[in-house]
């Protein structure tokens, strides 16, 4: 008894030690990361442009969060609410809210340990895997990137359901079920990804729990009842997955983030030829982009056949070891858990990405440790040999995945990197413009602009953005055709405002009013706080001597932004209208907000030197 006391308290010793070096490992490896910014890639939508995030938490934007009106078409509260309580922490410093991450990342890599140690008693074979999903470079995007909180937040309570999961198969009743289907709404608040869950216990339940067996886990032979009966028990949470998928496959559609323009047969095309691609991905994890476009119809059947041929070839060499059940569990860990992101239904632009190969990794890694873990023991390896083994899987994973990091330093570096290792990506042409615009570099920022609409001609951010260009360098009839293309292809209405606004500036700078007043309209009738149309509006009105209306416009302008400008706008419509009173008023408001405002102070110097003529 004593001893058998001893044995398990050294396990347990052992198991913490792990943990803790575990989580030691991929602190320090991630540590770069806490050096880096936020990126324009979804970073504004999530965090820095984000009205709700930006004031924390609050009982209003927890409100805001449960609700489906966002600016990225998903539904994940707790994602909103981690973000919120970041800048709480944090405020506007990107360090903190990348440090968050990394812990996340820390503990998701620890879960995963002692899932597996839970489930197989295998301690070193569950550290193995865990420190390969540590340090492999496709989970860099997940990490690095703040904007995909949502995938390390769902990782955190997605593998806590699992581990919870396996307590309950130990012992099962209503209270530690309860526990596991708390934990599955969690992770399917953070991330949508999560809906696999209960394919994923159906799968632990083969192996290693061997819950489908003839006379329990001792029995050794597979029987179909009792997988039926397993079945059943995780109906509630396939109902949980099945609401989910539905609510998130709705609010894309509403906010048409759903390629429903592609043909069934380009998205098949994709998805059987992303299932093998991703795979290459793992073994071989370099060229990683921030952004893979579609590849639409340019994979022929012959490239897609192959990658079936050779998806049906693993299946059947799968099918060979399936007395090893690991190897069964898996693969189709790795087939299932993909399935929803690769592509058959496809949603966004890309045709793959980095951060959907979070979950299905694990079932690679897991066939992978176990299968040359058996063959040493079997072939009776020098433990030595294995060591060396690991080190040389993580040895270059360390390399690559801090280079990786280092990408994600700024948007720069992430799109100049993004468009060195992909081709015709309209998308990373754009942003890539889009930082060189910020930096003053139109020549540059033109160029890549104009790339983004030869390769993205659909893209209509990259329409309006080529149209500026061509605006500032007054090139009015190409700007024009943008601008119209634009809002052809327009999806957001603030984007579309904003291009009607521009349109607006172009027609009266040609002194064309009608079709200024026009732009400015649809402008506002789209989004009613466009501050530039009304003070676009208002101006014409002003020269059209309709001094109410333009009152009303500069009005509302300054109500939307208290800007000098708008007040003093404001005090020439009423000092023509001959309301001087309120003129001067108007003007030193302007004055309050910025004392140099040399038009201002000769406008109520004027009116005051009238007033004393006139005593």
């Amino acid at each position: 008894m004593v001893a058998e006391m001893m044995e398990k308290s050294a396990e347990r010793r052992k198991t913490v030690l792990l943990a803790l070096a575990l989580a030691v490992l991929t602190m320090v490896l991630y540590l770069p990361a806490l050096g880096n910014g936020f990126v324009s890639l979804d970073d504004p939508d999530y965090v820095t442009q984000n009205g709700h995030v930006q004031q924390g938490l609050t009982a209003a934007n927890v409100k805001w969060a449960f609700g489906t009106e966002n600016p990225v078409s998903n539904w994940h509260p707790l994602t909103w609410l981690s973000h919120m309580l970041d800048v709480n922490l944090y405020g506007g410093r990107a360090f903190g809210h990348h440090l968050t991450g990394v812990l996340l990342q820390a503990a998701d890599v620890v879960l995963l340990f002692l899932l597996f140690r839970m489930a197989t008693g295998e301690a070193m074979k569950s550290a193995a895997a865990a420190a390969l999903f540590a340090v492999h470079p496709l989970n860099v995007e997940a990490v690095a990137w703040v904007a995909e909180r949502k995938t390390v937040l769902c990782m955190l309570f997605f593998l806590g359901a699992c581990c919870v999961y396996v307590w309950y198969t130990r012992k099962p009743g209503a209270g530690r079920y309860a526990l596991v289907v708390a934990l599955f709404a969690l992770a399917l608040m953070s991330k949508v990804m999560a809906v696999t869950l209960p394919l994923a216990l159906l799968l632990l339940d083969y192996w290693p729990l061997r819950r489908m067996e003839e006379g329990g886990p001792a029995g050794g032979t597979f029987n179909w009842k009792s997988a039926l009966k397993l079945g059943v028990e995780k109906v509630p949470l396939l109902l949980m997955s099945a609401a989910t998928s539905a609510m998130t496959l709705y609010i894309h559609h509403r906010e048409h983030a759903l390629a429903t323009a592609l043909p069934l047969s380009w998205k098949i095309k994709n998805g059987t030829y992303s299932y093998l691609a991703y795979l290459g991905k793992f073994f071989w994890p370099v060229r990683l982009g921030a952004f893979y476009p579609h590849p639409e119809n340019s994979l022929s059947w012959l490239v897609v056949g192959f990658a079936g041929i050779a998806m049906l070839g693993i299946s059947a060499v799968v099918w060979k070891f399936r007395k090893r059940r690991y190897v069964v569990v898996g693969w189709l860990w790795y087939l299932a858990t993909l399935f929803p992101m690769v592509g058959y239904v496809q949603s966004g632009r890309q045709g793959m990405a980095d951060r959907y190969m979070y979950v299905p990794m694990m079932g690679v890694i897991v066939l992978l440790v176990w299968l040359i873990g058996d063959w040493a023991k079997e072939k009776k390896w020098n433990p030595s040999v294995l060591s060396l083994l690991l080190l040389l899987a993580i040895a270059p994973c360390v390399y690559l995945t801090e280079t990786q990091i280092g990408y994600w330093r700024d948007s720069y570096t992430l799109f100049a990197r993004t468009l060195a290792v992909t081709s015709r990506n309209g998308m990373a042409e754009n942003s890539f413009g889009s930082v060189l615009y910020e930096r003053g570099d139109l020549a540059g920022a033109a160029q890549h602009f104009q790339a983004a609409v030869e390769y993205a001609p659909d893209l209509a951010v990259a329409h309006y953005n080529l149209a500026m260009i061509r605006q500032r360098e007054n090139r009015g009839v190409d700007a024009e055709r943008e601008y119209k293309i634009a809002l052809q292809l327009a999806t957001d209405t603030r984007e579309a405002a904003q291009a009607h606004n521009n349109l607006g500036v172009l027609y009266m700078a040609k002194q064309q009013y009608q079709n200024a007043t026009a732009e400015f309209d649809a402008a506002i009738k789209l989004n009613p706080t466009e501050y530039n149309s009304y003070m676009g509006r208002g101006r014409i009105e002003l020269q059209q001597f309709s001094y109410d209306a333009a009152i009303r416009d500069f009005a509302r302008a300054a109500q939307i932004s208290e800007t000098p400008e708008a007040f003093f706008r404001l005090g020439t419509a009423f000092e023509l209208k001959g309301d001087t009173q309120r003129a001067a008023d108007a003007y030193k408001a302007a004055l309050q907000l910025a004392p140099g405002f040399a038009e201002a102070k000769a406008r109520l110097n004027a009116l005051g030197a009238g007033r004393e003529s006139q005593e």
